[in-house]
């Protein structure tokens, strides 16, 4: 199968007929085998029955429901596992993402060898002040944290090989930050095209301000699970020793404060407290190294790792 569209959805149900007639039109005119996989989020209108009605249809529609609402990552989770398409485009169902831009976006992976291509919309059609101002934000702090040089993280259109969607896992909000698990699994050949952005037919947006305050969280998170997850005190005994160190240093210097100076009073001066909250500190978090050392020496993923290719086997 050439292409697997992963759509996941919250109570678009006046946007699916319109997005599947769509898709329909751009996968005929350039002849390509396709799935759609629509995953219901949870949705309360009547989105699942349209879906249903669009499979009876269409046999190229398949869908998804969840029982509640768990989130864009979980449903973009459980549709690249169902994905069998050579590549894997997201895109969301709202109508703000335009399906021309697929075969583009497909072009870009087979022709210049990417294992991904990020949407960049580089004209919205969004609220200035409460979409465009902090998405821009959030973009250059995620560019410059990982080094990745894409415009629009959070652009849902995306096209990926399926390997690529086959080898990462999304959970909490990691949707924003796919790039970046990709980038930690090994696979660093992104490319980036702007696409069309069009505003809103139906319905209304589904994320307030809380997404930046999560994003940035969760940022944080996944740079530091992709660094140190197989070797937690690689981190917790680095900055462990130099607490210790520097409480040592400390302790040491008042040491000898006190036997040239027997009038000294220890207890009284700032030092005292900066040593024994610096040494307290450094064992706690080489206890935190050492912990993280035993969880991650008994997960069933210690020793797992991706293999690109193999010979002579």
């Amino acid at each position: 199968m050439d292409l697997s569209l992963v759509i996941p959805l919250l109570n678009e149900a006046e946007s699916l007929p319109e997005l599947t007639r769509w898709i329909e039109e751009v996968m005929n005119e350039h002849g390509y085998s396709y799935e759609v996989i629509y995953i219901d989020d949870g949705s309360e209108d009547n989105s699942w029955q349209v879906i249903q009605t669009l499979q009876r249809n269409n046999s190229n529609v398949k869908g998804i429901k969840f029982q509640r609402n768990y989130g864009k990552s979980a449903a973009l989770q459980v549709g690249f596992h169902a994905a069998s398409g050579d590549i894997v485009v997201t895109m969301d169902a709202d109508l703000q993402d335009s399906p021309a831009e697929i075969p583009g976006l497909r072009n870009m992976i087979l022709e210049k060898d990417y294992d991904l291509v990020s949407g960049w919309k580089k004209v919205r059609y969004d609220n200035t002040l409460t979409k465009n101002i902090p998405s821009r934000f959030f973009n250059a702090v995620t560019r410059s944290m990982s080094g990745i040089q894409l415009h629009d993280f959070n652009c849902g259109l995306k096209a990926y090989r399926r390997k690529v969607v086959k080898s990462i896992e999304v959970y909490g909000e990691m949707h924003r930050y796919i790039p970046v698990l990709a980038k930690w699994s090994g696979f660093k050949k992104m490319g980036e095209k702007a696409v069309e952005h069009r505003k809103r037919k139906h319905g209304v947006s589904k994320f307030g301000w809380d997404r930046f305050i999560n994003g940035f969280l969760d940022l944080l998170s996944i740079s530091f699970v992709g660094k140190f997850a197989k070797r937690p005190m690689h981190f917790f005994g680095l900055w462990g020793s130099l607490c210790f160190l520097a409480g040592s240093f400390v302790t040491g210097f008042l040491i000898l404060s006190k036997i040239a100076d027997t009038n000294f009073a220890l207890t009284n001066k700032p030092g005292f407290y900066i040593a024994l909250t610096l040494l307290i500190i450094g064992i706690q978090l080489f206890l935190a190294g050492y912990l993280g050392e035993l969880i991650a020496r008994n997960s069933p993923t210690r020793n797992q790792y991706l293999v690109e290719t193999q010979i002579g086997f």
